[in-house]
């Protein structure tokens, strides 16, 4: 497994993050319309809103996994967040990057990720919506811009935290 590498503006990045005042809040039904949205229209079993702190993976909102966190270390979104268009992983257990992932060779046993960063206007990346399933599958054109959009939708949201928060 190759860990992520860490973006050359990590402490910045960081700082943003923890501004949003969204780390470790409840639940959310704005957050949860779109992931659930995500998981049907994709027919994927998982969805998540996942942000990066410096040591972990943090669900905002997730279809599929009882978990609320994951170590940063074997998170996908890690790599990620290290560009601006999706990420996709095609078939994790043929991919030198996550093959001996503990996520892939285990539960949820992990075969198929798509990722898209959610940034900040600064460039900042925060985390991502992403789609996991448990076959290997590809994304058609059509359906990278229906990801797209509803990165969109959560950055939205996500800038209206940051509002509500610094009012």
């Amino acid at each position: 497994m190759l860990a992520a590498p860490t973006p050359p503006n990590e402490a910045e990045r960081i700082a943003a993050l923890y501004a949003l005042l969204i780390l470790d809040t409840p639940r959310e039904e704005r957050f949860d319309k779109i992931v659930e949205f995500a998981a049907m229209e994709f027919d994927v079993p998982i969805a998540l809103i996942s942000l990066l702190d410096s040591d972990r993976q943090w669900f905002k909102s997730c279809v599929g996994l009882d978990a609320c966190e994951t170590g940063r270390d074997i998170s996908f979104c890690g790599h990620a967040i290290m560009r601006a268009e999706i990420m996709e992983v095609r078939d994790a257990a043929q991919d030198p990057r996550f093959a001996d992932n503990p996520l892939v060779t285990g539960p949820p046993h992990i075969r198929f990720y798509a990722g898209a960063p959610l940034l900040l206007p600064n460039g900042y990346a925060l985390g991502t919506i992403c789609l996991i399933d448990t076959r290997p599958r590809q994304l058609d054109d059509v359906e990278m811009a229906i990801l797209s959009t509803l990165r969109g939708l959560v950055m939205q949201e996500l800038q209206s935290q940051q509002e509500a928060s610094h009012a």
